[in-house]
């Protein structure tokens, strides 16, 4: 039992080989779905969201706590999926969540340029110039995107645990190394690693849920208590009540304790 993410470049064949290894393993295989999932529960349109996450330095720039809203909403839409376990998730920063959950294969496909334009060309029937145009911008929108959300670069090879370049490797024999590995015992789930991953679900839920009422929330567990940190201009009864009533909502019977701190204002 594991999670596969597979990180690519457009028109690398990413997409081709994520369906093959699910089918492979018999794994769920998920990409937009989590777009859907944070549209649906955080009231934000698909469309909006999705142009949010692809022209992020653009989108975000109009938006106070742009940036951190929807890192804050894809994050717990994606790491409630992903803690179900059997997981295959081809598509933007995934692996940017679980960087430190061992039982996460995270793959880069990679693949030259040349084959990606004449992928590209006869898949929308484009001229080379148009298809290496478009290659290229996307790339950029990529980079962007990944230092504008996370301030890390996707291409950067020490992210991942296994780059596969296809070109001499076809995307079956690509799918068959992701299998073969994801089966070595390091990255085989065990209740440490499944308890971590739980805790990280749950902390991204409560701040997701809570963002709109304020945005300045950190969130930690400890056992059977929940322990939440905000920061107001100044103190506000209404607003911890409703905290506290959306938390228990999340959590249940387990305990939550709300701290108040003020928020520094800076002047001259």
């Amino acid at each position: 039992m594991a999670i596969i993410t597979i990180s690519r470049g457009s028109n690398s064949r990413g997409r081709e080989v994520a369906e093959r290894v699910a089918k492979k393993l018999g794994y769920d295989c998920l990409s937009r779905d989590v777009l859907l999932e944070a549209s649906e529960r955080f009231n934000i349109s698909e469309i909006k969201l999705s142009r949010a996450i692809h022209d992020a330095p653009l989108i975000l720039e109009r938006f106070t706590y742009g940036k951190e809203e929807y890192i804050t909403y894809i994050k717990a839409a994606l790491l409630k999926y992903l803690r179900e376990d059997n997981i295959v998730y081809h598509g933007l920063g995934g692996h940017f969540f679980v960087q430190n959950i061992t039982h996460v294969l995270k793959v880069r496909i990679i693949a030259d340029m040349e084959d990606r334009i004449r992928f590209k060309m006869n898949k929308e029937n484009l001229s080379k110039d148009e298809a290496e145009q478009f290659i290229k911008n996307d790339d950029e929108q990529r980079k962007k995107w990944g230092l504008a959300l996370y301030g890390i670069d996707t291409a950067n090879p020490n992210l991942y645990d296994l780059l596969i370049h296809i070109g001499k490797l076809t995307t079956e024999d690509a799918a068959d190394i992701i299998c073969q590995t994801v089966m070595l015992n390091c990255f085989q789930t065990t209740p440490e690693s499944q308890k971590i991953l739980d805790d990280m679900a749950l902390i991204a839920n409560i701040k997701a849920s809570l963002f709109k009422l304020t945005p300045h929330i950190e969130v930690s567990v400890n056992e059977n208590d929940i322990n939440i940190t905000t920061r107001l201009r100044a103190p506000d009864s209404e607003v911890i009540e409703r905290l506290q009533e959306a938390a228990k909502g999340i959590v249940g019977n387990r305990n939550v304790n709300i701290e108040v701190l003020p928020i520094t204002v800076f002047t001259d």
